[in-house]
């Protein structure tokens, strides 16, 4: 069965980047966000990344018209009864995401296939929160999901055939990306890798090493990065990259998993990166680094 009616719920970074890709490749998708206020901020981000492949002459703006014409924003998961496919984004709580969960249970059909961004979180654990933990796994669309063409599918112990199956076929053949199998594992591939990496660039920023731009301008060009790892720390969400640390620290109890102070510092400032306008480096409300 082919996934036409696609449920997204979270309409944060992750949200509205997978909401947006999935509406360009002509999918019917519904938005879910608590507050019509967290909505409307979700709309005008949208059509503002859609301003700027107009000025770049990636769309026109009847296609942009399409695109969101294509997302139904909603603020009840009850809306989401007719999707064959929902997908989690929502921030990386286990206890918010089992509530998700558990409400998703008595809403969607049982062949309904309820898959979760998470980049951290036991996918066995999240299915326990369903009857039919058959239907749970894991789908992984790294930042930013409308250029990045590579998913991680995560299996939970209890994920049937059926299910990896027709979430592979769905991301190999209607949105075009590359799926990679990935064994449940804290951080999986992508994310285990880059925090790391992110986290090095951190004690050689508190070292005194180099400087941020240094650091940056070292890494993208000596290994044609787009980004350094600290622009990819403020483009991820510095609270986000801090989370991840924290969970594969608590799971895998290595000291190289253990969050940079710097890091924890920026987030108790409140800089988180593009999300604020500040983090490593200043951002304007586009999310264009400032010079």
């Amino acid at each position: 069965m082919t996934f036409r009616s696609i449920g997204v719920v979270g309409a944060g970074t992750m949200g509205q980047g997978i909401a947006e890709m999935l509406a360009v490749k002509g999918l019917d998708v519904h938005l879910v966000e608590k507050t019509p206020e967290k909505l409307q901020q979700a709309k005008e981000m949208l059509e503002a990344s859609l301003d700027r492949q107009i000025e770049r002459w990636a769309i026109t703006a009847a296609e942009k018209k399409l695109t969101l014409n294509r997302i139904h924003m909603e603020t009840s998961l009850q809306n989401l009864a007719d999707c064959e496919l929902v997908i989690e984004t929502i921030s990386e709580d286990l206890d918010s995401k089992l509530e998700v969960f558990r409400q998703l249970d008595g809403i969607l059909a049982k062949d309904a296939v309820l898959a979760s961004n998470t980049s951290t979180l036991s996918l066995t654990e999240l299915a326990g929160a369903s009857r039919y933990p058959e239907r749970v796994i894991g789908m992984h669309f790294v930042y930013p999901a409308i250029r990045i063409e590579v998913v991680e599918i995560i299996r939970g112990l209890q994920t049937s055939d059926d299910t990896f199956n027709r979430t592979k076929s769905f991301i190999d053949n209607v949105i075009d990306k590359q799926g990679v199998m990935v064994y449940e594992s804290p951080g999986f591939v992508t994310t285990r890798l880059i925090c790391l990496l992110i986290n090095e660039a951190l004690h050689l920023l508190e070292e005194g090493v180099a400087s941020p731009e240094d650091i940056d301008t070292a890494m993208s060009m000596g290994y044609q990065f787009e980004h350094g790892p600290l622009e990819m720390a403020d483009r991820f969400g510095l609270d986000s990259v801090l989370a991840a640390l924290e969970r594969m620290f608590r799971e895998y109890g290595e000291l190289k998993y253990r969050p940079s102070f710097l890091l924890k510092k920026k987030v108790r400032a409140g800089q988180l990166g593009i999300k604020s306008g500040i983090g490593f480096f200043s951002y304007d409300k586009d999310g264009e680094r400032l010079s």
